[in-house]
């Protein structure tokens, strides 16, 4: 289906064509017609199917068609779940809108004055759209100035992280201050059941959309090495050596893990830097902005980055450590075949980590290929998941077991 099908308004159409976007994505071509009659919905969709166009574009059209008196009133509240998703989505709002009146801003916090004074500035004044994080937004609500009695749109993205962070409680507050007649769209990656219990709570009567729930992405190619933990480093500096691969991101477990991997990689000579919480905004936004500019080829990251950041033409992403949560697994290998085009997976799974990741394939209903290690390494354990015990599972004594070529 084509953008032009949906009879948009003129502004907001031109601003789809000047982003060259022709074809809906199958989760916009679902939802944007339930949205534009006026219905609560609630969407299941994989990462990287065009979620936040599905949401942005019916709302902007609505809110240009509105006949509204309030004009200094918000109109539509976005609440993610971090700053790095507000960011991307006002960056969006700003090159959808581009042709329209409708202005927005993204509110997420930080530590620095000057950042909250310039949120109060621009929540004084007006702003038709909001971009937040449920604490930030509080603490502006909380000192009375937010002018929100003529909200029509409620959108909760990334539904299933924000109640896995805990922030429940913080969305129901949040809707306390809100308008009861409003419409409510919830998306999400997964639909877990306290997703649903909030759902039945704020919705009314909703449209429910699920596409390919729980699912990676299928231009993905997933690729396991069955390794053992002290052979990784080493197989890390392996891959990324080749030079046609322009953009990787490298997922680790802990902070801890991420910056001494990244240390490593620096000191052997390719270009890496790493992102995790413990950076302040200014320093992660600075790494982000390299990294998206090619000035930066690996980047090496907790799960801080694994959802909400839309970077094209990720060539590489590799999961250094298994991920607990099988969610995180979809979207952190959702980083890579973004939109249409294609990416690659690559997961180096542990002994201790075979039990974590058979769960992941059984919660996907497929089989990763595992691939041989390459020439010079020393072979890696079998693929026995089933029968580990962690609990009874013993290391083995160190040994190195690769050359020192690599």
């Amino acid at each position: 289906m084509k953008f032009i099908e949906f009879d948009f308004e003129p502004e907001v159409q031109e601003g789809i064509d000047s982003l060259g976007f022709e074809n809906a994505t199958e989760v916009q071509e679902k939802t944007i017609p339930a949205i534009m009659r006026g219905d609560d919905v609630i969407a299941a969709a994989q990462t990287g199917t065009g979620k936040t166009a599905a949401f942005l574009l019916p709302v902007m059209n609505a809110i240009l068609t509105a006949n509204s008196n309030n004009t200094d009133s918000v109109k539509a509240l976005i609440i993610v779940p971090t700053r790095e998703l507000a960011m991307q989505i006002d960056q969006q709002i700003e090159g959808l809108s581009y042709f329209t009146s409708i202005s927005s801003i993204a509110v997420y916090g930080g530590t620095d004055r000057f950042v909250f004074d310039a949120e109060k500035k621009g929540l004084e004044k007006g702003a038709d759209i909001i971009v937040c994080t449920p604490g930030r937004f509080i603490a502006h609500l909380n000192l009375e100035y937010v002018k929100i009695d003529g909200l029509t749109h409620l959108i909760l993205d990334e539904a299933d992280r924000m109640l896995d962070m805990g922030f429940v409680n913080d969305i129901k507050k949040i809707i306390t201050y809100l308008p009861k007649k409003r419409q409510v769209l919830l998306f999400s990656a997964t639909m877990p059941a306290n997703v649903r219990t909030l759902a039945r709570t704020i919705m009314n009567k909703p449209s429910e959309i699920n596409i390919a729930i729980s699912k990676t992405v299928d231009k993905v190619l997933q690729v396991a090495y069955i390794i053992y933990e002290e052979q990784k480093r080493a197989l890390v500096k392996h891959i990324v050596s080749h030079q046609q691969l322009k953009r990787v991101i490298i997922f680790c477990a802990t902070k801890k893990a991420s910056k001494g991997l990244s240390s490593k990689l620096i000191a052997d000579g390719f270009d890496a830097a790493d992102i995790h919480s413990d950076l302040v905004q200014k320093e992660r936004e600075v790494v982000l902005s390299k990294f998206k500019q090619n000035k930066l080829k690996i980047l090496v990251a907790t799960d801080v980055l694994s959802r909400g950041i839309d970077i094209e033409n990720i060539d590489l992403v590799i999961n250094y450590n298994v991920p607990k949560d099988k969610e995180d697994y979809i979207h952190r290998i959702g980083r890579t075949a973004r939109a249409d085009s294609e990416g690659i997976a690559i997961t180096l799974v542990s002994q201790e980590e075979q039990n974590d990741f058979y769960a992941i394939e059984k919660f996907l209903e497929t089989t990763v290929y595992k691939a041989p290690l390459p020439e010079g390494f020393d072979k890696g354990p079998e693929y026995n998941p089933r029968m580990i015990s962690r609990r009874n599972n013993t290391k083995r004594p160190y040994k190195k077991r690769y050359n020192k070529k690599h």
